[in-house]
């Protein structure tokens, strides 16, 4: 059954009666195609469309630049503490053996202290550097260079303290969606 129109005044000017407002034209949408219409891959829902490397992302590269940086300086106190320790070392060569004995295992600890910073820090700017073209590997390294500044920086707690923050920084960072897509995204 059909009831007449109810609006006493009839229909807005410019349109039929009984056709409600007007067509708009199509919206693009922001997921794009539906699933299984094309190509699957950044414009689907639940993927993120990457215009460039994520904020996140940069934020943890930077983050491994400035531990890098701050590895160096720690290198610079290292090494002029084994240079001190060379010192107090020829200093006291009519010492007993204890004292010598003390200077060689201070130098060894200096040594190999210098070393592992090294190693660290070239490890820390070569992630850094692989952020741009770099596959899941960079990404699981970044996560282990993290994890493990965060675990080596409980040592000397106070002092780094920086190290802890900017380790579980990019942790995070890193392995969140976006850092996740980024390094998972097709290359070509």
């Amino acid at each position: 059954m059909s009831y007449p129109n109810q609006n006493p005044y009839g229909p807005p000017p410019g349109q039929q009666p009984g056709y409600g407002y007007p067509q708009q034209p199509p919206q693009p949408s922001p997921y794009g195609p539906y699933p299984g219409a094309g190509m699957p891959g950044p414009g689907m829902p639940g993927v993120p469309v990457l215009n460039g490397m994520p904020g996140g992302v940069k934020a943890a590269r930077v983050m491994l630049l400035v531990l890098a940086g701050l590895n160096l300086i720690g290198l610079g106190f290292a090494v002029w503490g084994l240079g001190e320790v060379s010192k107090a070392s020829k200093a006291a060569m009519g010492a007993d053996d204890d004292d010598l004995a003390a200077f060689s295992v201070g130098k060894g600890v200096l040594i190999t202290l210098i070393a592992l910073i090294v190693i660290v820090t070239v490890l820390a700017i070569t992630c850094a550097v692989q952020f741009g073209k770099g596959g899941n590997g960079v990404r699981v390294c970044a996560i282990i260079f993290g994890v493990t500044t965060t675990l080596s920086s409980f040592v000397v707690f106070p002092l780094g303290l920086v190290h802890t923050a900017l380790g579980i920084l990019i942790i995070v960072f890193v392995s969140k969606d976006d850092g996740s897509a980024w390094f998972n995204r097709p290359r070509y």
